[in-house]
């Protein structure tokens, strides 16, 4: 299980939702020369990915190298087909994550763009419209779906880059000594070295070398926290170590912030909901974000750290599919984080201890019948799930 390796000397510029971070997208597209490679879960039809399809295709006609990889079950088996149609046409080399699930459970919950090795853009937007539902895509949202991406330059980008190559390797067909050579060379990325401004590290989730790694950069920033955490999850629904990180913490006197979104699922906000007690009387408080649907995947820990990213913080992400997170060491972009979470938190709820005393019997049961279910699911799916 490896640790975040921190590389020096990078510039990590946090994008919030599709208004900011389309147009960054698209122009880098844009302006590629030499190569792209490119990673999404969902992939709509809709203007916004519109635009991206025809940056794309417009890339690989005046000769860029360019290889997308949507996951089949995010994107849907339609879409998938009109995109290879359209892709491969065009000169666009293009596959699919484990169709029709021949690969188990997992899914790339990915989202990643390198763009000639030298701009990186990694986080949890997908490519569909702010406006419209995930689940629901002919559902217009109240208010643009809350999220974020960051954009890379510097030494992480070539982490980035090789991580990208290996997964459109690992997503064709390798026999099972290029799929040893391919782990021998993503171990032997050298860590980054010196202690100039923005450190920052690529982290992933996988089922081979990295399976709790996203976790365990939580668990230990989590472990050390002096003064303050906020995070912000659509689906919180983490393992046992995860909450114990969070109580022990507020226990401890860190101001715990937790900001989780809630309305998609009903069995999902059960779940979310059975954690509630238990985390409150520890200290933590629970905010509920109502404004639109809540998507993004962000944290940040006393002054100078915060992480950027696809992982939710339940058991899916954690155990199961493959994820991608920037975790990055520097007190301005952590201070910008927080600005983003404290705003999302005032357009939120704040959970209060007579709303608990106040719950049913009924509604007490069955969001403990919810997280048994669930923790029953994770067990059968996943390993370390507690």
């Amino acid at each position: 299980m490896r640790s975040v390796q921190y590389v020096a000397n990078n510039t990590v510029t946090l994008l919030e939702s599709g208004v900011q971070f389309f147009p960054a997208l698209l122009a880098a597209i844009d302006g590629a020369e030499n190569d792209i490679l490119f990673e999404t879960y969902i992939w709509a039809t809709d203007e916004s990915s519109a635009k991206v399809e025809a940056a794309l295709i417009a890339a690989a006609k005046r000769g860029v190298k360019v290889r997308v990889v949507v996951d089949w079950f995010g994107t849907g088996n339609a879409t998938t087909k009109r995109l290879r149609e359209a892709f491969c046409s065009n000169g666009v080399h293009y596959r699919v994550f484990n169709p029709w699930f021949r690969r188990g459970i997992s899914r790339t919950h990915r989202k990643i763009t390198v763009v000639d090795n030298a701009i990186a853009f990694v986080g949890g937007i997908n490519i569909n419209d702010d406006w419209l539902c995930d689940y629901k895509p002919d559902e217009k949202l109240p208010a643009p779906r809350w999220d974020f991406a960051v954009k890379v330059t510097g030494p992480l980008v070539a982490q980035i880059h090789l991580e990208a190559q290996a997964q459109w390797a690992r997503v064709g067909h390798l026999d099972v000594l290029k799929r040893m050579n391919l782990f021998r060379v993503l171990k032997q990325v050298p860590p980054g070295e010196g202690d100039g401004p923005m450190q920052a590290g690529f982290v992933v989730r996988d089922n081979l070398r990295n399976r709790r790694t996203i976790q365990r950069a939580y668990l230990k920033a989590l472990g050390g926290a002096k003064h303050s955490i906020l995070l912000a999850n659509p689906y919180f629904a983490p393992g046992r170590k995860f909450r114990e990180a969070l109580a022990k913490a507020a226990e401890r006197g860190v101001d715990v912030q937790l900001l989780i979104g809630v309305g998609e699922f009903k069995l999902q906000d059960a779940v979310a909901h059975s954690f509630y007690p238990k985390l409150m009387a520890s200290g933590v408080k629970v905010f509920e974000y109502r404004k639109t649907q809540l998507h993004a995947k962000i944290a940040v820990v006393d002054n100078d750290w915060a992480t950027v990213g696809s992982s939710n913080c339940d058991g899916l992400s954690l155990f199961v599919n493959q994820e991608a997170n920037v975790v990055v060491k520097d007190a301005a972009f952590a201070a910008t984080v927080r600005v983003h979470i404290q705003r999302g938190i005032l357009d939120g709820a704040a959970i209060g201890d007579d709303e608990l005393k106040q719950m049913s019997w009924a509604r007490r049961t069955s969001y403990a019948g919810a997280y048994l279910a669930y923790k029953l699911a994770m067990r059968v799916f996943s390993i370390g799930y507690a």
